[in-house]
């Protein structure tokens, strides 16, 4: 009696199956489906993204102006008078440093005199001239 061998697939029947090649991956037009949905896609996230980084830095630029004014409002409370600059708030340690605006990533701000300038040159801030101002007028 002869022992019984399975029977090997030959390589040739791996490649050829029913008469077409039997190639593993994917085709042009199913790449080109797949390249469109995904372009698709970031042409609706792409303009969210940046306007929430927009809103971001506004909402930063506004906090950093609140700031910079409860500083102003402490230190006149303390020692009667406004200051000469932003710096004078620094030194008598009202604040740590000067607040950066994140809409011109600087810390250039627009001071506003009071009306009588024997009290000092700083009443309030505003946003340096070429940034956008979106603070409620009046804070």
């Amino acid at each position: 009696m002869m022992p019984t061998q399975a029977i090997q697939p030959s390589p040739a029947s791996n490649i050829q199956r029913h008469g077409k090649r039997c190639l593993h991956g994917f085709t042009l037009i199913e790449i080109l489906v797949v390249m469109t949905l995904i372009a698709l896609l970031l042409t609706l996230a792409v303009p969210r993204y940046f306007n929430a980084l927009d809103k971001g830095r506004l909402q930063v630029q506004q906090q950093n102006i609140a700031t910079l004014r409860d500083a102003i409002d402490k230190f006149h409370a303390d020692q009667g008078r406004y200051p000469e600059d932003l710096a004078e708030i620094v030194t008598k340690k009202y604040l740590r440093h000067i607040p950066v605006d994140p809409v011109t990533d600087t810390a250039n701000w627009a001071l506003v005199a009071p009306k009588d300038d024997s009290v000092g040159n700083v009443y309030d801030v505003q946003p340096a001239a070429g940034a956008k101002d979106l603070t409620p007028q009046g804070q």
